[in-house]
């Protein structure tokens, strides 16, 4: 295992027992940690869940896309095209980096059925991956805003072909067309996943009445 990832970590504990849940939630392209940090008090979260949240940040490399210029990605971002060219062997280092906080949390006692991964834009495609990649039963896939970026379902694991993924797009997204989303809804869907896929009227963002839902998707995947 190499450096673990350094994580923005909040724990939602209102029964003071032992952390037993986990959220790994990926930001993106160009954020950090910090961006869905303040998302957790307002997802009305039950009182009976102690669950553990990371927000990792992502690695400092250089993205075409933006003159080469170093910021946090999760992996270059070749082209901005529909059809884009994607950075494979760097989002399966990211992908790698992601499993090394699910064995940190399986190490501290937490069940591998018992994380979520989550992420937005850039971190919702190496959401995807991790989740559909991963060798043991996850509770729960959580992408927005976001694209499936490599057709790898030839790795996709049997562990994780009942998985609970919940899918959110922007029907004004200027940056992650909402086209994107409806076609990894779609080819999921068409793979036999049990996915839930909603979209919102807004931009390259979240909203309120999405973050109430998600809140509600987490007490039920978690509980």
């Amino acid at each position: 295992m190499t450096a673990l990832l350094n994580c923005v970590s909040v724990e939602h504990n209102p029964s003071k027992k032992d952390i037993d849940k986990a959220v790994i939630w990926l930001h993106g392209l160009g954020a950090s940690g910090h961006d869905f940090e303040p998302v957790v008090p307002q997802l009305g979260l039950s009182q009976n869940l102690a669950i553990r949240f990371l927000f990792p940040h992502a690695p400092q490399i250089p993205v075409t896309i933006n003159g080469g210029m170093v910021m946090p990605a999760w992996y270059d971002i070749l082209e901005m095209s529909l059809k884009r060219k994607v950075d494979v062997l760097q989002i399966q280092k990211s992908t790698m980096q992601i499993n090394d906080l699910i064995n940190r949390e399986i190490e501290r006692g937490v069940k591998a059925e018992h994380i979520v991964i989550a992420g937005f834009s850039q971190g919702g495609a190496i959401a995807y991956q991790v989740a559909l990649t991963h060798p043991q039963k996850l509770a729960g896939l959580l992408t927005l805003s976001t694209y499936l970026a490599i057709d790898d379902s030839e790795h996709y694991t049997q562990a994780n072909q009942n998985l609970s993924i919940k899918i959110d797009h922007g029907t004004q997204d200027p940056v992650v067309p909402v086209i994107l989303g409806e076609q990894a809804s779609t080819a999921l869907k068409q793979k036999g996943y049990n996915v839930e896929f909603t979209t919102y009227p807004m931009a390259h963002q979240v909203c309120l009445p999405q973050i109430t839902a998600i809140g509600q998707w987490l007490n039920r995947v978690l509980s």
